[in-house]
């Protein structure tokens, strides 16, 4: 249990949102708090269950004005911008995923998503992914798989970013082509917009480069993050 308390600009940087958003909440009783000295003061634990995702998830007028005032990262996103080799990093990248089964790499994808150290709610994560897997295979024919959410949501993470993974063995995951998948990436943005530009900007890489080819034959992962660089600015080049 944490006794940290927070002041308005602290909980407001804390949860990403505006002072004036917390000041709203505050106004309308919507958000936890306690008075002292007529100040109105946050303690983290009662933060932390508010903005979790249960409570996110339950509707309300207070959950729907949240979801529309969490702020996100701003990133690039002209054509002519490396955003894959920005939001990964040597660190994200998996060369030898043990995973032997569809729901073992989910769960290792994100455990390697939680190591970025940017991941706020590993269990909301695997929770949207699994939601998104039952829905429609994230599997694509080549045996690549791009797992994420159905839904975006900024609480979600302090920034986007992506994690890659390679298997040992190649894994049964729902390929339109019925083939098995070794090469996983898992999306994690803030929003659907840049959501929809690193998909787009992942898949020209993987049908228009030898990215795929490439990544099955590099030895470790500084080599798949270089592999990964010359994808994408091959792809920049065509532009």
């Amino acid at each position: 249990m944490s006794h940290r308390e927070f002041s308005p600009d602290e909980v407001a940087e804390y949860l990403h949102v505006s002072k004036a958003n917390i000041e709203l909440l505050i106004r309308r009783k919507e958000i936890p708090f306690v008075l002292k000295g007529g100040r109105a003061v946050f303690r983290q634990d009662d933060i932390d269950a508010w903005a979790s995702r249960r409570i996110l998830g339950l509707s309300g007028e207070q959950l729907t004005d949240y979801h529309k005032t969490s702020s996100t990262k701003a990133h690039n996103l002209s054509a002519r911008h490396a955003i894959i080799s920005e939001l990964v990093e040597v660190t994200h990248i998996d060369p030898a995923l043990k995973s032997k089964t569809k729901s073992s790499v989910i769960r290792d994808m994100v455990q390697l998503a939680e190591r970025t150290g940017l991941l706020n709610y590993p269990e909301d994560l695997l929770t949207g992914i699994q939601e998104r897997e039952r829905m429609c295979s994230t599997a694509l024919a080549g045996g690549i798989a791009l797992l994420h959410t159905a839904n975006h949501e900024p609480y979600l993470s302090e920034d986007s970013f992506i994690v890659l993974g390679r298997a040992y063995q190649p894994i049964p995951f729902g390929s339109p082509d019925g083939r098995t998948t070794d090469i996983f990436f898992l999306l994690c943005a803030q929003d659907d917009r840049t959501h929809l530009h690193i998909l787009a900007r992942i898949c020209m890489m993987c049908y228009h480069t030898n990215m795929l080819m490439d990544l099955r034959e590099a030895s470790d992962a500084e080599s798949m993050f270089g592999i990964l660089e010359s994808a994408e600015a091959d792809i920049i080049r065509e532009l």
